[in-house]
Order: C-alpha cells, then sequence, then structure tokens
C-alpha cells in the first residue's frame, strides 16, 4: 500500500503539463457553439451531465519540462449518482475509504507498470527517436482493440448495450493507426529488432488490457490515460528540442490526408471533449504534424479520464443526435449497462 501511495503521489511531479507557446487545450462547451444544428444551443441534460465530468487539459508553462497528469479519478463521481449527502456519508463511509484505498491501489499498479516500460524505452530508445515513436504508436493501439474486444464479448451475452463506447474507441484506435503510419514512413520501423519488440510487447499489453477491462474498467482505463500521457509528454519534449529544424522539413503524405481529408467524420469521433468540426488542423511542415500528434495524445488522455466514470463517456455526433431527438420528442431510451464481468453476472441473474 505504501508503494502504491508513493507511486501516485509520483506521479503528479511526472505527467502532463502543456506550453503556452503551443496550443493550449480547453473543453468546448457545446451549450455555446452556434454553428451546431442550425445555431441551436445543446442544452439537454445529458450534455449537462457529461459537461460534469468533462476532463480539462492542463495548461504548458513555457519553463515546465515534464508533464503533470492531474488526478485521473474520484470515488463519488459515479454517473447516476448523485453527490452525496449529509445523511449517505454517514451510512456510506466505511464503503467509500474501501473504494478510495482500492482506487489508490490501481492506480498504483498502474503508475508502477508504466514507469518500468518508461525505463526500458529510455535504455533502448535514448538516441533513436522515430524508431521510439513507432513502438510508442505499436503499443498506443492496443487498448482500444482490447476494449471493443470485452464490449462485443459483452454484447453477445446481453450485457451491455452503449453504442458509443464501440465507436469512439474505434476512432481511437484509427487514430492511433495513422499516427503509427507517419512513423512507418518516417523510418521509425526499419530495423527488424523494433519491429519485433513492438509486436511483442502489443501481444503481452493486448491479453493484459483484456484481463484488466474484464475485471476492472476502471483500471484499464487509468492504465491507458498513463500510456497516452507519456506520449503526449514525449511528443513534447521533441516539439520543444526539434521544433525549428521541423520546420524546415517537409511532412509525410498520409499526414497531410488523414488530417486536411474531407471526410474527418471519424478524426471528430475520438475527440470526445470538443464539438465536431471544431478543430481543424492546418500541415505545412513535419512540425505541424508532430503539434497535431501531440495534440491529438491530449484528445486521447481526457477521453480515457472522462471513461473512469461509469456511463459517462457519449460520442461527440450522439450528443449533436440526442439533443435533435429530444427536441423533436423521439428519443431512445438507453439500455442498461455494467462494469466489470462481476457487475454483469450479478446483473443477468437479478434482472
Amino acid at each position: 500500500m505504501a508503494a502504491a501511495t508513493m507511486a501516485i503521489s509520483g506521479i503528479s511531479s511526472r505527467m502532463l503539463a502543456i506550453s503556452q507557446p503551443l496550443v493550449t487545450l480547453r473543453p468546448v462547451s457545446y451549450s455555446s457553439s452556434h454553428r451546431l444544428l442550425c445555431h441551436r444551443h445543446l442544452s439537454s441534460s445529458r450534455l449537462l451531465l457529461r459537461n460534469k465530468h468533462r476532463v480539462q487539459a492542463t495548461i504548458l508553462k513555457e519553463d515546465e519540462e515534464k508533464v503533470v497528469v492531474e488526478e485521473s479519478f474520484k470515488a463519488e463521481t459515479f454517473t447516476g449518482k448523485e453527490p452525496l449527502g449529509e445523511e449517505s456519508n454517514t451510512s456510506s463511509s466505511s464503503t467509500s475509504a474501501f473504494e478510495s484505498w482500492i482506487i489508490k491501489l490501481e492506480q498504483g499498479v498502474n503508475v508502477f507498470l508504466t514507469d518500468s516500460v518508461i525505463k526500458i524505452l529510455d535504455t533502448l530508445y535514448r538516441d533513436r527517436t522515430y524508431a521510439r515513436f513507432f513502438v510508442l504508436e505499436t503499443i498506443a493501439r492496443v487498448p482500444y482493440f482490447a476494449f471493443m474486444s470485452v464490449l462485443h464479448m459483452y454484447e453477445t451475452f446481453g450485457w451491455w448495450r452503449r453504442a458509443d463506447y464501440l465507436k469512439v474507441h474505434f476512432a481511437e484506435s484509427w487514430n492511433e493507426m495513422h499516427h503509427l503510419l507517419i512513423m512507418e514512413e518516417l523510418g521509425g520501423n526499419s530495423w527488424w529488432f523494433d519491429r519485433f519488440l513492438a509486436q511483442h510487447i502489443a501481444t503481452f499489453y493486448y491479453f493484459m488490457t483484456v484481463f484488466l477491462y474484464i475485471i476492472s474498467p476502471r483500471m484499464a482505463y487509468h492504465f491507458s490515460e498513463c500510456v497516452e500521457s507519456h506520449a503526449f509528454e514525449t511528443y513534447d519534449k521533441f516539439l520543444k528540442a526539434s521544433g525549428e529544424e521541423l520546420k524546415n522539413m517537409p511532412a509525410p503524405d498520409i499526414a497531410v490526408k488523414y488530417y486536411t481529408g474531407s471526410d474527418l467524420y471519424l478524426f471528430d469521433e475520438f475527440q470526445t471533449s470538443r464539438a465536431p468540426n471544431t478543430r481543424r488542423p492546418v500541415i505545412e511542415n513535419l512540425y505541424d504534424v508532430f503539434v497535431n500528434i501531440r495534440d491529438d495524445e491530449a484528445e486521447h488522455c481526457k477521453t480515457m479520464k472522462a471513461c473512469q466514470t461509469l456511463g459517462s463517456l457519449r460520442s461527440p455526433h450522439s450528443i449533436i443526435e440526442d439533443d435533435a431527438e429530444e427536441e423533436s420528442g423521439c428519443v431512445v431510451p438507453e439500455a442498461a449497462h455494467c462494469e466489470g464481468i462481476v457487475d454483469c453476472i450479478k446483473k443477468s441473474i437479478t434482472s
């Protein structure tokens, strides 16, 4: 327990700070966007609930070298539960204390595992930047495959009926796949050892994530948040160190096609804190490419943090559609969902 507590306290000095000269990420309120739905305000109760749990990006300071990840989870913020009153606090204090202990333990294990992998990568790829990025991107897309695999299994058994999770996780994997294609075009996969290492780590990571997601989705999402936070930190440091050089280098064709193509539905889909069509990158050189990859990782962090509150994840496009349905009086009720296999089995027996 002491090790877990020390690991949690250590994360605040290492992960997620975003600097002022670079792009500052702030959550976009759908209710303030006049360009959506013919200038309609999106003011549904679903949106208000989602705004309550929205993750806020950290602001980068120029003199800070390391990125700090804000605390990822609060025990009292499960979707569907109102803040506990005085009477509830008294009756459930022991449960809340135990839950908080479990959360700290989960996060401590995640931070320890992430730190271990980072030390290995630091040793092997200290002076081989693109090869390191190739390994990172091969690993980073794996959790979304694992999440979708388990969710499909739950759907098969009739335990889960939330399409938004599948849509968003697929869009996240699509985004990470294009990061990987960019690194391959830059030569990051040219040595067989890098491909061998990345593929074998990814295979182990897949089965580990499936196991974690079955037991505790909250822990699996937090682990993925740690990985994405490290990716953000890595790209941010690279931009600070090599920014001027990158501005004189051409952008890979695959990056131009992905970020400036005509069909950006999936690009909007994984950015759950933004309204669709509010982020449209301009790619003129390799610096612009890495700025957008870094910003993508920040969006993944925010989505993974939101996922740690059960049922809070919504597709940006679904929010717009649901608001339109509410105004027309045609609202499709949400089906039941569960958290982890133990909860799913319990609900299937009792329902």
